[in-house]
């Protein structure tokens, strides 16, 4: 199995054909922070252009977590104009492609998103959904609102 990092949160591992993405910020349950954005945007891209790669699985590190959404810690310390020059960034890390999100317990906020962005998601018994966005004064940023409809009408 051949690995690649992606700055210190993200992996790609590789077997045979298919990637798998992998997102390892256990600490954090896999909150997405702007670093963590750009190195998915980055992962995304490399795989795209792989020839190699015909099928890319999303997993996580984390037992509870596939990710809890953004680092709402490093937003809170963000400017109105510093989170308006994030959006395209977080925007480029839920490019679709052909992939599988493999989801295990939490996949919230900008983390469903991401499974949601995915062509195919599969969940065990421990999978959690949801956009709690509201609750802590955001919208979902990451097309939650019209990714959801479209996958269950």
């Amino acid at each position: 199995m051949d690995e690649q990092r992606y700055g210190e949160w993200i992996a790609v591992r590789r077997h045979g054909h298919v990637a798998e993405l992998v997102l390892d910020r256990p600490k954090a349950m896999n909150a997405i922070s702007a670093e963590m954005a750009r190195r998915i945007a980055e992962a995304t891209d490399a795989l795209a252009a792989d020839q190699g790669v015909r099928a890319v699985v999303v997993t996580s590190t984390h037992e509870r977590a596939f990710c809890v959404g953004a680092d709402l810690k490093e937003r809170n310390t963000l400017t109105d104009a510093e989170l308006g020059r994030q959006r395209p960034v977080s925007r480029a890390a839920y490019t679709p492609m052909p992939t599988v999100a493999a989801v295990r317990g939490f996949a919230l906020g900008g983390g469903f998103e991401l499974a949601l962005s995915c062509d195919v998601i599969v969940a065990d018994a421990s999978a959690v959904v949801g956009l709690p966005e509201v609750s802590v004064g955001v919208i979902p940023g990451g097309g939650g609102t019209q990714l959801l409809p479209r996958r269950v009408g």
